[in-house]
């Protein structure tokens, strides 16, 4: 579930940031940036919802054996802070280093 979720907020904000380029002809940086902008509460808001489900069984709250389930909800809430972050700062310059590679891929081939 974690890596569905930090893949689903990767591909969105790259998306959107591809859209507002193609239908509103901002340029690369200004298309980051407002898609980071709009991206980032929805973002924040599923990272908090998950930690927020996970947060008993880190803390042991839950009935039964808890020495497997409890260290599993710690990692899976440091993911999601770690891919959180990863999505709103690290995705957008892999973008925009991957775009200039196409670009300068295509001049050379053309």
């Amino acid at each position: 579930m974690l890596m569905g979720i930090a893949t689903k907020n990767s591909i969105l904000l790259v998306e959107y940031a591809i859209l507002a380029q193609r239908e509103h002809g901002l340029s690369r940086f200004d298309a980051l940036i407002d898609a980071c902008h709009k991206r980032a509460r929805p973002i924040v808001m599923t990272t908090i919802a998950m930690g927020a489900g996970m947060l008993p069984i880190a803390a042991g709250w839950s009935a039964g054996d808890t020495s497997f389930r409890s260290p599993m909800a710690v990692a899976v809430i440091g993911g999601l802070i770690t891919s959180t972050f990863l999505s709103l700062l690290i995705i957008p310059s892999v973008f925009t280093y991957v775009d200039d590679f196409k670009k300068l891929f295509k001049k050379k081939h053309l």
